[in-house]
């Protein structure tokens, strides 16, 4: 997902934390300006759906402003996965087990 903060706050010409905080306090919502401005900042991991109602309210926008949708493959992609050691990208994942000199299974212990 893409948090499309900023964008839907510009739309309203509004463009520091500050003045989201204030219109935040015009339908009701008061959260702290430390949390506003990590709003702001970054995208969060979590937001309540009763904060998304009033951001919205506030910002006079839908989720859809907010939130857009990312292709998963593209989110895949970027991420970088690390091999198993001695791996390679379009070889085995994980380990092979060793060929016995005997061709077959030990007994399990006693």
């Amino acid at each position: 997902m893409k948090w499309n903060l900023r964008w839907a706050a510009a739309r309203r010409d509004i463009w520091r934390p500050t003045d989201l905080l204030a219109a935040f306090r015009e339908v009701g919502f008061n959260p702290s300006l430390s949390k506003v401005a990590a709003l702001w900042g970054q995208q969060p991991v979590t937001v309540r759906l009763d904060d998304l109602d009033r951001i919205c309210a506030a910002l006079n926008c839908t989720v859809a402003d907010l939130l857009e949708a990312e292709p998963v493959a593209a989110v895949i992609a970027d991420q970088h996965q690390p091999l198993a050691a001695g791996g390679e990208k379009d070889g085995p994942s994980r380990p092979l087990a060793r060929k016995k000199a005997g061709g077959g299974r030990s007994l399990p212990p006693n």
